[in-house]
């Protein structure tokens, strides 16, 4: 299991300055929609000059058209990042077009499929797809799984589940984590790094519970030690 830090913080300096803290670490970084749509590419770059190892998880969540969700795909794939994700529901015939496209890159990024985002609740998804989480997070690995993806987002309670429907090597990335028990916050299906393991989780991403810390670099450590 991996560690994924979230940058979710206020400006592009306040997270460079976390990036140094944890630079000896090997680690993915989670950039989300917040950070580019304020950072853009000059953010992705900064990184690259704290530590050139570090991967890059590009959170930008496409959903739109198939045509243009794989017109932003190349252009993502552009960026040299090593992983991004796309709406599972947005449809197979979309995260087809997205395989497609970046089929002609030598090196493309990895690509996840968001099943149900862990800010929802059963009433919240259920007001949204008429569905229960369990079985819709299911369908909708199924279908990333078909349309030739790397894997999905999801919580680590559905993480067993979409492994035993689709196969060991596709990935599992769990957001909502709070390693040690700290407060959930907008997060509804928050996991332990404990239950995250026992899920077969492949990547867990960690934002509040470092970037809040008085001493990140030491929760970063903290956390690898128990992965």
């Amino acid at each position: 299991m991996q560690l994924c830090v979230a940058l979710d913080l206020p400006t592009m300096r306040e997270n460079l300055a976390l990036v140094a803290q944890l630079q000896h670490h090997n680690l993915w970084l989670k950039v989300g929609l917040r950070s580019f749509i304020r950072d853009g590419k000059p953010f992705l770059d900064a990184i690259r000059q704290v530590n050139p190892k570090f991967n890059i998880f590009l959170d930008l969540k496409l959903y739109d058209i198939p045509n243009t969700m794989a017109d932003a795909a190349e252009s993502i794939a552009q960026l040299g990042v090593e992983m991004f994700n796309v709406h599972a529901s947005a449809g197979e015939k979309a995260m087809r077009e997205v395989m497609a496209r970046l089929g002609t890159y030598e090196r493309r990024p990895l690509v996840l499929a968001v099943t149900a985002l862990t800010s929802f609740d059963e009433a919240g998804f259920s007001a949204v797809y008429n569905a229960p989480i369990a079985p819709t997070a299911d369908r909708f690995a199924l279908e990333a799984h078909r349309s030739g993806l790397d894997g999905v987002v999801c919580s680590a309670f559905e993480s067993a589940s979409i492994k035993a429907l689709t196969c060991k090597e596709f990935i599992t990335l769990t957001p909502g984590i709070r390693p040690f028990g700290e407060d959930a916050g907008d997060q509804q299906r928050v996991a332990t790094i404990e239950t995250a393991q026992a899920a077969l989780v492949d990547f867990i991403v960690v934002g509040r519970p470092i970037y809040a810390a008085p001493d990140p670099q030491a929760v970063v450590a903290k956390i690898l030690s128990a992965l």
